[in-house]
């Protein structure tokens, strides 16, 4: 699976994924950590990616403009990287399958 990781979350969580075999970058290794939301939607669309993201305005992109981009719209509040990546090792496999499945819009809480 193709992942975008976005600004508020760690470039580390990009390096995880992949070594979890998916296709992932960070906004950051694209040249995009000061890109709009619009640009990096644009992208997460172009790539066929899941936008990983905490920033609610790419649930409203994705309902008004669905561009084949799934978000995985991360709602946990602030904590330190590697209980982020506890958290997502946990939650991985549902992820997976719910994209496999093609939901567009996965909430993580």
């Amino acid at each position: 699976m193709r992942f975008l990781v976005d600004a508020q979350l760690p470039p580390a969580l990009a390096r995880w994924l992949t070594e979890r075999g998916h296709d992932a970058a960070h906004v950051l290794d694209l040249g995009l950590l000061e890109a709009s939301d619009q640009v990096i939607w644009a992208r997460a669309g172009e790539t066929g990616a899941a936008l990983v993201t905490k920033d609610q305005d790419f649930v409203t992109l994705l309902s008004i403009t669905p561009n084949g981009a799934s978000v995985v719209w991360v709602r946990l509040g602030n904590t330190t990287r590697r209980e982020l990546l506890m958290w997502f090792d946990k939650l991985l496999p549902v992820i997976e399958q719910a994209l496999a499945s093609g939901e567009r819009l996965i909430e993580l809480t």
